[in-house]
């Protein structure tokens, strides 16, 4: 895996010195200042109807994408910042972006695409033009640095697959050039950085350790609240941060397990018909980002993306993991989920989230109280645990007395009356 990333990073590093590859320049302009420039190449893999099927095509963000004016920000009166690209008839990919004051990120990633443009969708059998938007695509880097991943990088969005390659970006800019300074991506630091080792003697050999449990987080309690002051979204739960990162200080790969702790972090997040989100913020360090998708045929919901943006002190680059494709926390809109028991919720190969006692309701709140709560599978085993037990020793009781019952009347049988 480390190898394939190291050829994918060489090979667009080389291509993009020699001009094989030729990113897009987009910038955001207000008067004679800018505050947002990318350069990237971009791809999508969209899927759409046919009279009698389906089709897949690849689409490439051309050298003649433009940025539109009428569309993008640099975010005044308020408003997010907007990268807005237009190519061909009716297609836009847009970057809107957000900031906590010492991290700037891609808060949403769409993409609008026209069917009625027969030369890439040719029978389609519809003209209609379509937009998708995915939030926490985990692009981020500190303010007043450019956030650079040559690797390429792939987002679902909507049904749609994204990848950017070759990407160097900023937002809220002092300047109107890139900064100097770069936050590197995971991708490119693991295509650069050498695994950890063992050290091996002729009489021992020296394995890094495991992380030392840092114990049961505390639970913490969490809402989102919608514009008139009541709750839309709850949620308590204990939060432990298992990630792996490049430490400065060891010069490796480490692996840290990090509590995460209620009274020093707020929440805040927003609530929408067919989505809610629910961002954790501890500090200027930490930042967890859960999105949760209601299916409205169906009346389910579950957790369906989760992010983690991390600047600890230790690290030699800011970490940025995400997932928008989990399948987690899955309940029933106006009911809440309960997992009492521990659990793992794998997102990428170097982060994963245990959760400890957890509830979570992020649709139809009413009083700001939890729903009747669906629990998780593990909690019904474990409450079916002493069932069966407590079953299977009542039946040996009964096997015993029944036992013993059949051998007294046995000997009782033995005597005569004289």
């Amino acid at each position: 895996m480390k190898l394939s990333h190291a050829l994918a990073a060489l090979i667009i590093a080389w291509f993009a010195v020699f001009g094989r590859i030729q990113a897009v320049t987009l910038e955001v302009n207000q008067g004679n200042s800018t505050c947002i420039k990318a350069e990237l190449t971009a791809s999508f893999s969209i899927t759409y109807n046919t009279s009698n099927s389906t089709r897949t095509v690849q689409v490439s963000l051309p050298d003649s994408a433009t940025v539109d004016a009428g569309s993008s920000s640099c975010g005044t009166d308020g408003n997010a910042p907007w990268l807005v690209a237009v190519f061909g008839p009716g297609h836009a990919l847009g970057l809107s972006f957000s900031t906590n004051g010492s991290l700037y990120s891609v808060a949403n990633l769409s993409l609008q695409y026209n069917l009625s443009d027969t030369s890439i969708f040719p029978e389609a059998n519809s003209s209609d033009v379509v937009t998708v938007v995915s939030s926490s695509v985990g692009i981020w880097a500190p303010i007043n640095t450019t956030y650079r991943c040559l690797s390429p990088a792939t987002f679902g969005v909507g049904g749609v697959t994204v990848t950017f390659s070759n990407m160097r970006l900023e937002a809220y800019m002092p300047g109107n050039d890139l900064s100097p300074t770069e936050s590197v991506c995971m991708a490119d630091q693991a295509s650069t950085t050498a695994p950890p080792t063992t050290t091996t003697t002729s009489a021992t050999t020296t394995v890094t350790p495991a992380p030392t449990p840092p114990g049961t987080p505390e639970r913490g309690m969490y809402s989102v609240n919608n514009t008139n002051g009541t709750a839309c979204l709850l949620a308590q739960m204990g939060l432990q941060l298992n990630v792996s990162y490049f430490s400065q200080s060891q010069n490796k790969t480490v692996q840290e397990l990090v509590n995460v702790t209620p009274n020093l972090t707020s929440s805040s997040g927003s609530c929408e018909a067919s989505s809610a989100t629910l961002i954790l913020t501890e500090g200027r360090t930490t930042t967890l980002n859960f999105t949760f998708t209601l299916n409205s045929t169906s009346n389910k919901y579950h957790l369906s993306a989760l992010t983690l943006l991390a600047n600890w002190s230790d690290m030699t680059a800011p970490l940025s993991a995400s997932n928008t494709s989990l399948n987690y926390l899955r309940s029933t809109k106006g009911r809440s989920y309960m997992c009492n028991t521990e659990q793992t919720l794998a997102v990428v190969p170097n982060f994963s989230l245990n959760t400890f006692r957890l509830q979570v309701q992020p649709f139809e709140v009413t009083t700001n109280q939890f729903a009747t709560a669906e629990e998780c599978q593990m909690d019904q085993d474990q409450m079916l645990i002493p069932i069966i037990v407590g079953a299977a020793l009542a039946g040996l009781v009964l096997i015993v007395l029944i036992a013993y019952l059949i051998g007294r009347k046995r000997s009782h049988a033995g005597y005569q009356t004289i």
